[in-house]
């Protein structure tokens, strides 16, 4: 028989920040001057950040957020963005490792949102357990901006949570969704004051903190049950598609496009003639 499971050993990071205490850890993404964009280095932390949150036996809950008031997180940092094949399959690996993670705790995760909730970003939101947010926030997808498509796990889970019409919508259009209507959505449980948002985040954290963890984590089990069928082939599939995809040149259209700050030009990949219309 095998020994106990440990917790990953301490590190020392640099993109994000690790807090533990009163049964809680929180961890933040710490990149504010890029609004919490993600790079391969981010997920590498949170990884091990979450891993050993979830092998702690003295924690409970795990809040997860990002610093600053401007956002949560943005995504992927388009702007240092991965170059070759062999980075590009280990950003998807770990973002593939982190929404696992978050989904089979056994722990409530609690996302809080000020600012932005973007593209990965969001669907990170969505494999969460529950979100409180501030007034302040936005939510929504990215993909179809640039020329890529959120199928690790937004496609799977988003529409039981907001049905099927509105899902596509969040998707396909790529809107922008302040909290009150993410509420709506079922992107978020309840949306507060930006000056009332920690203490709201405290009185969740201690409610789940007086409920059973075995209660909690057979909960978690049974309520992931409905959408983690069939999981992992759908997954693999998402992630084969979207490696190859990021190759070809509607997403480097996409990328260009975001860095010279202009409108993309879909128009050359599609048959037929007329004006590109207006980015609404």
């Amino acid at each position: 028989m095998s020994g106990p499971v440990t917790p990953a050993p301490p590190r020392a990071y640099e993109d994000i920040l690790v807090a533990r205490g009163e049964g809680r850890a929180t961890i933040t993404i710490d990149r504010p001057d890029r609004l919490n964009a993600l790079r391969t280095q981010t997920l590498d932390e949170l990884c091990h950040a979450f891993e050993a949150a979830v092998l702690d036996e003295g924690v409970g809950v795990i809040v997860f957020t990002g610093a600053g008031d401007r956002a949560f997180c943005v995504g992927g940092d388009v702007r240092d963005p991965t170059r070759t094949s062999t980075e590009k399959r280990r950003q998807a690996a770990l973002f593939m490792r982190l929404a696992e993670t978050i989904r089979t705790s056994g722990k409530p995760v609690i996302v809080r949102v000020r600012g932005y909730c973007i593209g990965a970003g969001n669907e990170l939101n969505i494999v969460s357990d529950l979100t409180i947010s501030g007034a302040s926030g936005v939510f929504g997808q990215a993909g179809t901006r640039l020329g890529w498509a959120p199928t690790l796990w937004t496609a799977q889970i988003l529409a039981r949570m907001a049905g099927e019409k509105r899902a596509r919508e969040v998707v396909y259009m790529s809107r922008r969704y302040p909290a009150d209507e993410a509420v709506r959505l079922g992107l978020a449980n309840v949306v507060v004051p930006d000056e009332e948002l920690d203490a709201e985040v405290d009185r969740w954290c201690e409610q789940i903190l007086r409920r059973s963890p075995e209660g909690l984590r057979l909960a978690k089990l049974g309520l992931n049950a409905g959408t983690d069928f069939a999981r992992q082939s759908i997954l693999a599939s998402g992630e084969m598609h979207i490696l190859n995809h990021l190759f070809g040149p509607e997403p480097q259209e996409g990328l260009i496009a975001f860095r010279e700050r202009r409108l993309t030009d879909w128009r050359r990949f599609r048959r037929g003639e007329g004006p590109e219309p207006a980015d609404d």
